[in-house]
């Protein structure tokens, strides 16, 4: 049972890590002007998804 509990530990984090690295590339490209609005929203979109996943496995 300990081992479920780490790996949804776990799995939580990267889905937070993923989305916290897709906010920081779309505010970094976005400054930087290298990447057109279509990319950013795509980025945003993958970080919203990995947000989405973590709040629906605490239900």
């Amino acid at each position: 049972m300990q081992k479920i509990t780490s790996t949804k530990m776990f799995m939580n984090i990267v889905f937070k890590a993923v989305a916290l690295a897709m906010s920081v590339a779309v505010v970094i490209t976005n400054i930087l002007n290298v990447m057109d609005n279509k990319s950013q929203i795509t980025l945003l979109g993958i970080g919203l998804f990995c947000l989405a996943i973590v709040s629906l496995d605490k239900e």
